[in-house]
């Protein structure tokens, strides 16, 4: 018999948390599963992790080389079998009801994709600090169909909203094939918001319900390590956000299909370049190169509009941090 859901688990160098979130996945209500693990090649003693796992259940491949998430997650879409696919990151967890629920949403609601509200937790921390909804400002009791514009209007970079390219659906395994969808072995980042988007574009019905399932680890190290590597993070994912927006709006059988989704996009992509010209005059001076600071700085004349525009957030994410000691300040602004 063929299992109803196929948990698809890239790992990469987190020994001392893969056992967490396979045993979630294995402890599930719903028994009918697999559970693929593909390591891409780990440094550490993640592989000696898994080999102490005894459940026919549980499917382990390792990449010869690192091939990065995408491609890791590619390769376990390929020898899945299940009727849906479930994503599990490897240092996150699931409630044990979580896929047995979210398979009761998307038969009652005839949906192709159904998300969960997801609960966000720092690292050796015992109780999560907020949830993916509450961060949105949004009330949402009951639920909600998503439509391609909405997905993109509520994920606009450093903008409150839904950031539903953080969560982490099910998928209706033979959507994904009849459409030729899976991830872009290109990106290092935000691989989950556009497979979701290219699977909305192909008219995938995609629900979200407003309950916790997921566990969501924030992993980061000291404050100024953390907001230097955030910088980098971020000029990288607006780097590779704006060149995805530009090649997705050049397919104009969809765009001409989906008209509010191009004012969404190309809200996104002016949204994404005024962020990416202050990450870069940011990022020179960060590393002293300071004739491409000025460079930067010639290029960019709205640079100092935009610093005084995030200066107060700026100063009152400091104070949390240093006076409340509220951490969780800069856990959204840097998760993985």
């Amino acid at each position: 018999m063929k299992p109803e859901v196929s948990v698809i688990i890239p790992s990469y160098n987190t020994e001392n948390y893969i056992y967490q979130a396979i045993d979630s996945a294995l402890k599930q209500t719903l028994n009918n599963i697999e559970i693929i693990v593909v390591d891409d090649a780990s440094t550490d003693g993640t592989l000696n992790v898994l080999k102490k796992f005894n459940d026919q259940r549980l499917k382990i491949l390792a990449n010869p080389k690192n091939i990065g998430v995408a491609g890791t997650r590619n390769r376990a879409l390929k020898v899945a079998k299940g009727q849906w696919v479930a994503v599990l990151d490897s240092d996150d967890w699931y409630a044990p009801e979580r896929l047995e629920r979210l398979l009761q949403v998307a038969y009652s609601e005839d949906a192709d994709i159904v998300a969960d509200d997801l609960y966000f937790i720092e690292d050796g921390q015992d109780y999560p600090w907020s949830t993916l909804i509450s961060q949105s400002g949004e009330s949402i009791n009951q639920v909600k169909l998503i439509e391609p514009a909405l997905f993109v209007e509520t994920d606009m970079y450093g903008q409150q909203g839904l950031h539903l390219g953080l969560s982490k659906p099910i998928f209706k395994r033979d959507f994904l094939i009849s459409n030729n969808i899976e991830y872009d072995e290109i990106l290092t980042i935000n691989e989950d918001f556009w497979l979701a988007l290219q699977c909305l574009v192909y008219r995938a019905k995609f629900i979200l319900l407003p309950e916790q399932y997921y566990f969501y680890r924030s992993r980061s190290g000291s404050l100024a390590s953390s907001v230097s590597a955030g910088v980098n993070k971020n000029l990288v994912n607006l780097e590779l956000t704006c060149q995805k927006i530009q090649d997705f709006m050049k397919l104009k059988d969809i765009i001409n299909c989906h008209p509010n989704l191009a004012q969404a996009l190309s809200k996104k992509l002016k949204i994404s370049q005024k962020y990416l010209d202050y990450y870069r005059v940011v990022t020179a001076l960060k590393k002293r190169q300071y004739l491409n600071f000025f460079r930067q700085i010639t290029s960019n004349p709205y640079f100092f509009i935009h610093v005084i525009f995030r200066l107060p957030g700026i100063i009152k994410r400091r104070i949390q941090y240093y006076i409340l000691g509220d951490k969780s300040t800069f856990s959204l602004a840097h998760l993985k």
